[in-house]
C-alpha cells in the first residue's frame, strides 16, 4: 500500500485536529504520522498527515468540507523537503559511549543528556535517515524513544503560504 503525505492549512481553533483525525478514521485510513504546528500566519496551523492507502483523493475532498480547513494538498509525488525528529534514550555504559557518540557524528545527531548508564540523543533528518539511525543504535538497547512524525514542505515557488489564503478569504 502507498503512503501518502497530505499537507493542510487549517484555522487554529479548538477541536480542528479532532475533526480532521475523526474524518480520516471514519474513512478507514490508518494515520501513520500526524504533525501540526503554527504557520507563518497567526491563526493558521500547518498540518502534515501521512496515511497508508492506494488513493486518498476522497480524503482530501472530505477535508475541504470541514469549515476550518483552508487548503489541502497530497504532496506525495511532489518534490518536498521532509523531516522527522527522534529523541532516543540508549543504554550506554562507559565501555560503549565512545562508539555511540561516534555514530552520532556520522548521522549528525546530538547528545542532549548524559546519565550514569544512559545517553539521550536527538536525531533530525529525513524519515529514512532517522530509521537508519535507529537500526544502527538498536543493538545498544533503546530504553525509550519518541518520534515526532513527518513534516513536509513543497520545494520551490509552489507551496502553502498561509498568508495568501487568509488574505483571499478576508
Amino acid at each position: 500500500m502507498q503512503k501518502h503525505t497530505i499537507v493542510a492549512l487549517v484555522q487554529d481553533r479548538p477541536g480542528v485536529l479532532s475533526r480532521v483525525s475523526g474524518l480520516v478514521r471514519r474513512r478507514g485510513y490508518n494515520i501513520e504520522s500526524l504533525a501540526v504546528g503554527h504557520s507563518e500566519q497567526p491563526g493558521v496551523s500547518r498540518l502534515t498527515l501521512v496515511v497508508e492507502s492506494e488513493d486518498v483523493e476522497q480524503v482530501t475532498k472530505q477535508l475541504y468540507r470541514l469549515i476550518e480547513v483552508i487548503k489541502v494538498s497530497d504532496v506525495t509525488f511532489d518534490p518536498t523537503v521532509e523531516r522527522e525528529m527522534a529523541v532516543v534514550k540508549l543504554h550506554a555504559p562507559a565501555s560503549v559511549r565512545h562508539e555511540i557518540i561516534s555514530m552520532c557524528g556520522v548521522f549528525e545527531a546530538k547528545v542532549v543528556d548524559v546519565g550514569t548508564t544512559t545517553l539521550i540523543i536527538e536525531m533530525t533528518g529525513t524519515p529514512a535517515k532517522v530509521e537508519n539511525f535507529l537500526e544502527v543504535v538498536r543493538p545498544y538497547g533503546i530504553k525509550e524513544m519518541m518520534r515526532t512524525g513527518r513534516i513536509a514542505m513543497v520545494r520551490g515557488v509552489r507551496g502553502h503560504n498561509a498568508g495568501e489564503y487568509v488574505e483571499a478569504a478576508a
